[in-house]
């Protein structure tokens, strides 16, 4: 008879014999169940399955959930090789589901870039860059590419193009924040050969000194084509260390609770050729996300011969449960791309936009593609319905999954237009990086429902959330439930009144089983429920009852993709056997900074990030005389006493109350 495993105190303890109770839940089972591969019990699990909210144990067989209920159901599916993992009272969720994330792209560079998402000062941000220098070998750039924001610092302010200069004279550097601009140091400015005859492109501008020379900003006016053009000549990673790149992203993804994405393609991401690493790693069962993609246009002036072609090729839906085809977008014909830079006024689109458009549409509609459409703006929303009514009464759109992204200022009138057409919006955690901007130009007013989520719901439209990452916002998918939860942005101002945010459970559903709808996936993933995919997490403390100032804070412990351990950390660290290997190229910043807040240094860069986050979050009223709005970290000190509140308050600090 094979060796019993048991899994006990999230530790494989192979040779033990099950527990009494396993044992005996195991002969009742008799021949009346199906055996499980693997059983995860004793603990607090969320379902998001309204027929069955709530859960202390699953059983899982061949990827997907067999059983979830109570222990003794569970257990009557262990058998002689069925492998336990004891929660231990924790707190599982469904794995999170992001709706837009550029993950291909993201993969190919992921292990060159120096990530500042979550670090918390600048000067952190400019010792890690300073470190990075010394390191990266010729013609080799340090790249910060996105994912934060001038406030998160608690300087409030970015790097000037002087300091750059003084901590990398050599070495080019090239930062990128948000769409709206890039800092370049004279080595980057040599390395793409700007120079004083260098002309502005079109709908971007190359700023010079009074000699006419370049500075080393690069301001998008509005359009992203310099930044996205500036950093395409940036030296690139060879296939293998993509093929590595890509694993370590989808590991640091895992690492914070995801296990689905839709790409949402990108500029600069040309189909098939830069998809060959990401078929790769799904042929050779390498993925650690199920990733569903659009195809994005590259063309101007050519999209209509984009996607005649690709509607010959390809087919919707083709691929896999880990890597298949999810239609058209985000960008559809460029004349529609109204790029979300609050720091200048809203573009208008061209007249063109509604021929280009129809174009492009109809070609999709006529081949059953569901498409997804980037629109930050009302007005280029409601002119784009303009032309999805139009196409509508010729080739019905109805039972095509098609949606809009982002929509911060979508009107009530497109609101209900577009839920006349059965469609969706796709909203991201935009504002949480650009919201002090918005506020500046538009006004608090403007700002409090921005994109309006809670009236989308009300009024039925299918609406998920994700995070747009990894340019204009940080990949991290607690970041944007804390947001949706908290209106604030990361750097703590209140933009969202509390009656336009969502409660928990309601932001949470957003990332996990109403992101489904958008990839044509409803009832597949996104609940803990029979038959579905074993996609779940074990997050390190409870989403529904941790102070709110801790959402963004959350990470993973365990993270299953199809019952599959993809990563495990604090009790479960010791089932976690799916790490790649070490990032390449040698001189990666993953190696030494591993992702958000550069939680691989805890003692080091990242050793401020989360601690300052709960600062800047803080909206209470009173701060306190010690440790001021750092009340997360007096609550969670290691002291050897039993209530943390009271003792502090009996040494003077004021955190007890509040």
């Amino acid at each position: 008879m094979p060796t019993r495993r048991a899994v006990l105190g999230g530790l494989v303890l192979p040779g033990l014999a099950l527990s009494a109770f396993a044992q005996g839940q195991s002969q009742q089972s008799g021949d009346k169940s199906v055996t499980a591969d693997l059983i995860l019990h004793s603990g607090k699990i969320t379902t998001l399955d309204r027929t069955k909210p709530s859960a202390s144990a699953v059983a899982i067989k061949d990827g997907v959930f067999l059983a979830v209920g109570n222990e003794a159901d569970v257990m009557a599916h262990a058998g002689q090789q069925t492998k336990f993992i004891d929660l231990k009272g924790r707190r599982a969720l469904p794995g999170l589901i992001d709706n837009h994330l550029h993950i291909i792209r993201g993969g190919l560079n992921f292990n060159m870039e120096l990530r500042w998402d979550g670090v918390r000062s600048l000067a952190d941000a400019m010792n890690m860059l300073k470190r990075q220098v010394a390191v990266t070998p010729p013609p080799q750039w340090v790249r910060v590419v996105g994912g934060f924001t001038e406030h998160q610092f608690a300087e409030k302010r970015l790097p000037t193009i002087e300091e750059l200069n003084a901590v990398a004279p050599d070495t080019p550097v090239f930062i990128l924040h948000l769409y709206d601009r890039a800092l370049l140091n004279g080595a980057a400015l040599r390395a793409v050969g700007y120079g004083k005859d260098t002309p502005n492109p079109p709908g971007g501008e190359i700023t010079r000194d009074a000699n006419g020379n370049p500075t080393g900003l690069l301001l998008a006016k509005p359009n992203a084509g310099i930044l996205y053009s500036t950093l395409a000549n940036g030296p690139k990673l060879p296939f293998d260390y993509q093929l590595n790149s890509t694993r370590h992203f989808m590991r640091e993804l895992n690492r914070l609770g995801v296990t689905g994405a839709i790409d949402a393609g990108g500029g600069f991401q040309n189909y098939p050729d830069d998809y060959a690493v990401i078929q790769k790693l799904a042929d050779d069962g390498q993925l650690t996300i199920r990733l569903a993609y659009n195809l994005f246009t590259q063309k101007p002036k050519q999209e209509k011969e984009d996607f005649l072609n690709w509607t010959r090729t390809s087919k919707y839906k083709q691929g896999t449960d880990y890597f298949r085809h999810n239609g058209a977008g985000e960008m559809l014909v460029f004349s529609a791309a109204d790029f979300e830079d609050f720091r200048e006024p809203r573009p208008d689109m061209p007249p063109e936009m509604e021929g280009d458009l129809e174009g492009v549409v109809r070609i999709l509609a006529e081949n059953r593609w569901p498409w997804r459409l980037h629109a930050t703006y009302d007005e280029t929303i409601s002119r784009a319905l303009d032309v999805f009514e139009k196409v509508d009464q010729d080739v019905p759109l109805k039972g095509l999954n098609w949606f809009f992204d982002h929509a911060e200022t979508i009107s009530e009138r497109s609101i209900d237009r577009i839920a006349a057409l059965g469609s969706g919006v796709a909203v991201q955690h935009r504002m949480a990086y650009q919201g002090e901007y918005f506020v500046e130009r538009y006004g608090p007013g403007a700002a409090e429902a921005t994109p309006p989520v809670a009236r989308m719901l009300e009024k039925g439209v299918k609406t998920s959330a994700g995070t747009d990452a990894t340019r204009v916002a940080s990949y991290n998918p607690w970041v944007s439930l804390s947001w949706l939860v908290t209106g604030r942005t990361v750097g703590g101002m209140r933009m969202t009144p509390q009656r336009n945010c969502l409660d928990r459970e309601t932001a949470l559903r957003m990332m996990t089983e109403k992101v489904t709808w958008f990839s044509n996936e409803e009832g597949k993933k996104g609940q803990v429920a029979v038959g579905q995919f074993a996609d779940l997490i074990v997050p390190d403390r409870d989403f529904f009852s941790c102070p709110e100032d801790e959402i963004s804070h959350i990470s993973a412990d365990l993270t299953l993709v199809g019952g599959r351990i993809v990563y495990g950390a604090g009790d479960f660290a010791s089932l976690d056997q799916s790490a790649p290997p070490p990032a390449m190229p040698d001189w990666s910043p993953v190696r030494t900074f591993k992702g958000y807040a550069a939680w691989g240094e805890p003692e080091g860069a990242g050793k401020n990030s989360l601690r300052r986050t709960a600062m800047t979050s803080c909206g209470c009223a009173s701060s306190c005389g010690v440790h001021g709005h750092d009340h997360a970290g007096a609550w969670s000190s290691r002291l050897p006493v039993s209530d943390l509140k009271s003792f502090w308050g009996a040494l003077g600090c004021a955190c007890w109350a509040v």
